[in-house]
């Protein structure tokens, strides 16, 4: 598999032979059900049907971190430096399937949520023979940064060859907390961490991976990290998790999850001030699982779900954003993969390498009651169009409307526009208008629908 590449004239991706390439996945992990088997290869032809059914649904990456110590058996490492035979044997199994369905993996060091709240038996801590006294000085302590050097050269050596990897999340959500809440220190582990794989890389292969941190979008507003997140230069690609208190921790309506993910990915993007990629690579409802013991009822988390995913792609993103589950079982259901089918079949209708995307939702005017995101260049541009819920998430009863939308900002000529139905995955219709001062659409249509306009 060619290796993934930033696009030169765009914020999104494209393979190492110039074609282009969306993230269209959610996280997974190696205990959860979808993957549970192909440890110790207890059945393997069920895993590999999962991924045969992943490919079919549109799905390109997983994120996934290097071990998932929930338990105590599931550990990478232990003692430190000694690499288990049983989680070798996954990895090169999940390598080789990826290999073989095109899906691709975004892989982080740790498992940081279930490190943290079980540190007293992880193989890292010095009290058990490993480098690091403290949860506390994780991204600090000179023996704990040259241990996770060690692992992720393990990881490139027998596995960073492969085009399946689509890139490094260097820490799952980094905080100041675990470097003495010291940015300077934060700063340097990412400089650190940064600068081995990239020469390990280029030792081995002569080209490197592409690199991103994630952050809790709380941990990112608390602690003013933006130019760490946003702007460090040896980052090829922004990464928040986006969970928002209430509208999308804890979701009433899908509606106002997907006006708080609109407004996320904007204020985002402004703080960027380059050409790098943006992507959400953790978002789900956290709140709402931990008080209740359960998930959202389905037929809502569809919904939810779907409208985070298309806030997400049509405010500017890249690719709808990645799940986190949240559900008992641990998976996405089945109308989620629908949805994922359903964008990724609609992001082969724009030119994504030279898409050079900015927020146009002062832009559009409509004659309806009815919330249109968008994002465009002088060419190009990507609309959502929904209706507003009240409260308790109900929808207007018209189903069909005469949408009358004017879109400022695109260059004179001529132009076709897709119309796509974003909850059946169907093309609508094709069209095609020309565009002076601006491109005006006036077509009846079903509600909840994304249009790809490009010029001819």
């Amino acid at each position: 598999m060619p290796w993934i590449k930033v696009c030169e004239n765009s914020p999104y991706f494209k393979t190492e032979n110039n074609k282009s390439w969306t993230p269209v996945g959610q996280n997974d992990a190696i205990t959860w059900p979808d993957f549970q088997s192909l440890f110790g290869r207890h059945d393997f032809s069920h895993t590999e049907r999962h991924m045969a059914f992943l490919a079919k649904h549109g799905v390109t990456c997983i994120r996934m971190m290097m071990e998932y110590c929930q338990t105590q058996h599931r550990y990478l490492e232990n003692p430190v430096g000694r690499f288990q035979p049983n989680m070798v044997r996954f990895w090169d199994d999940m390598f080789a399937l990826c290999e073989k369905y095109s899906i691709r993996l975004l892989i982080t060091p740790f498992d940081t949520f279930w490190m943290a709240r079980r540190w007293r038996y992880h193989p890292y801590n010095k009290r058990l023979g490993g480098p690091c006294a403290s949860k506390y000085q994780w991204l600090s302590s000179p023996d704990m940064i040259a241990a996770s050097k060690n692992r992720f050269t393990f990881f490139i050596e027998r596995w960073g060859g492969s085009g399946v990897l689509f890139g490094w999340d260097l820490w799952n959500e980094i905080d100041p907390k675990h470097a003495g809440k010291d940015l300077l220190l934060l700063n340097n582990y990412i400089c650190e961490i940064s600068i081995h794989i990239r020469q390990t890389e280029m030792r081995l292969y002569h080209k490197s991976h592409l690199q991103t941190v994630s952050v809790f979008a709380p941990t990112l507003q608390a602690h003013q990290m933006t130019d760490v997140i946003f702007k460090h230069p040896l980052l090829d690609f922004a990464s928040i998790h986006m969970y928002q208190k209430s509208s999308i921790d804890y979701p009433s309506n899908a509606y106002a999850a997907a006006c708080a993910t609109a407004e996320i990915v904007k204020a985002s993007i402004l703080d960027i001030e380059d050409n790098r990629p943006f992507l959400d690579s953790e978002h789900g409802p956290i709140t709402y699982f931990s008080k209740n013991k359960k998930g959202l009822a389905e037929t809502f988390d569809d919904k939810y779900f779907l409208y985070m995913q298309w806030a997400h792609l049509s405010s500017g993103a890249a690719g709808g954003g990645m799940r986190w589950p949240y559900r008992h079982p641990h998976t996405l259901t089945h109308g989620m993969r629908r949805a994922q089918l359903n964008m990724a079949r609609f992001t082969e209708l724009i030119d994504w390498k030279h898409f050079k995307r900015r927020a146009i939702n002062s832009q559009i005017k409509s004659s309806k009651t009815i919330n249109v995101l968008g994002c465009a260049d002088a060419n190009q541009a990507v609309l959502w169009l929904v209706s507003p819920e009240n409260c308790k998430g109900k929808e207007r009863q018209d189903a069909v409307v005469i949408f009358e939308l004017s879109v400022y900002g695109l260059s004179p000529g001529n132009y076709q526009i897709h119309f796509w139905d974003t909850q059946t995955g169907h093309l609508e219709m094709i069209c095609k208008t020309i565009a002076d001062e601006n491109l005006e659409i006036d077509y009846k249509l079903s509600d909840n629908v994304a249009i790809a306009i490009s010029r001819v």
